[in-house]
């Protein structure tokens, strides 16, 4: 099993999503976050002041999926959330071990 968490833009998600349910995948945790990268944040005027603004809106997704899910989802995942410019996102994959079901004590794949 993976553990797929990916960084994307807001206004990209329902699209993502979208691509996601298409391969079956609906388990998934979402958070709304700020963060930056390459993106650097923007200039903002308040008042004729001008301030820095480093942290960016962006959404996280959290999902665990089978080893043979990995390259599509990963697919769909980029190809959904691509708009060309900086500040489209990141995927990252870890190994997970085992997943407990709390509800029946399944383990394993079946708990997913």
């Amino acid at each position: 099993m993976v553990k797929i968490e990916c960084i994307i833009r807001p206004e990209r998600f329902e699209d993502v999503n979208s691509a996601l349910g298409e391969l079956g995948i609906v388990g998934m945790t979402t958070s709304e976050v700020r963060g930056c990268g390459r993106q650097r944040g923007y200039v903002e005027r308040y008042r004729g002041t001008e301030y820095q603004v480093r942290l960016i809106p962006k959404m996280k997704l959290e999902l665990v999926v089978r080893d043979d899910q990995v390259d599509g989802v990963i697919r769909a995942i980029s190809g959904a959330a691509h708009t060309g410019e900086v500040g489209d996102g990141k995927i990252f994959l870890s190994r997970i071990d085992d997943a407990v079901r709390i509800r029946t004590d399944e383990r394993g794949e079946s708990a997913l």
